[in-house]
């Protein structure tokens, strides 16, 4: 345990009140929004500090959803999705309900079951700018929009990209009965030939 200044002391974690759920620095948790129609803000845990009074207090970094950034949710933006912000903060402690886990893109794609509190972030997202980092992802589909893991693509065993099953005149459940695909363009090739 470190000490800071005005008598405050800085831990390496504590218990969320109500709970055997142990927060440390660097965890992911959900924080109770002040509207309590939204769903909880999603932030990391930085630092966490105590003072003479025993008010605990954990510095945060911000998650923001696709809904609460500058260019608003996108169509490839996954239900899950998350971007981390230059945001910091400090709150009460007590507006913690929870911990959640923030993936990397690449490993919530591989997940076998998504839980309630699982979700992803393959950008980070300067409030004060709108930018983001990268400012640019590889592209699918004849679409060209960026992989969204809630929608089922389909994989040409030619050239390797990826479609969507709606831009290519297909059902759902046609996509998932293909047993082996070749985009049109491959298509076309293979008949060429």
């Amino acid at each position: 345990m470190a000490k800071t200044k005005l008598g405050k002391k800085e831990l390496d974690y504590f218990t969320i009140t109500g709970t055997d759920k142990i927060v440390k620095v660097g965890d992911s948790v959900l924080m109770r929004a002040s509207d309590s129609d939204k769903p909880p803000y999603v932030a990391r845990v930085e630092k966490i500090e105590i003072d003479h009074r025993n008010n605990l207090r954990v510095r945060v970094r911000w998650y923001y959803r696709p809904e609460e950034s500058s260019g608003g949710r996108r169509q490839f933006h996954g239900a899950k999705e998350l971007f981390l912000s230059d945001h910091y903060d400090t709150q009460s402690a007590s507006t913690i309900e929870g911990k959640c886990t923030v993936h990397s893109f690449k490993n919530y794609t591989k997940l076998e079951n998504v839980g309630a509190e699982d979700f992803f972030c393959r950008f980070e997202y300067k409030a004060s700018t709108g930018n983001f980092v990268p400012d640019r992802v590889v592209v699918y589909c004849k679409c060209e929009m960026p992989y969204n893991p809630d929608d089922l693509m389909v994989q040409c065993e030619e050239c390797r990209d990826w479609f969507h099953p709606r831009c290519l005149s297909m059902s759902i459940e046609q996509a998932k009965k293909l047993d082996h695909f070749l985009c049109s363009d491959c298509a076309e090739d293979e008949d060429a030939q």
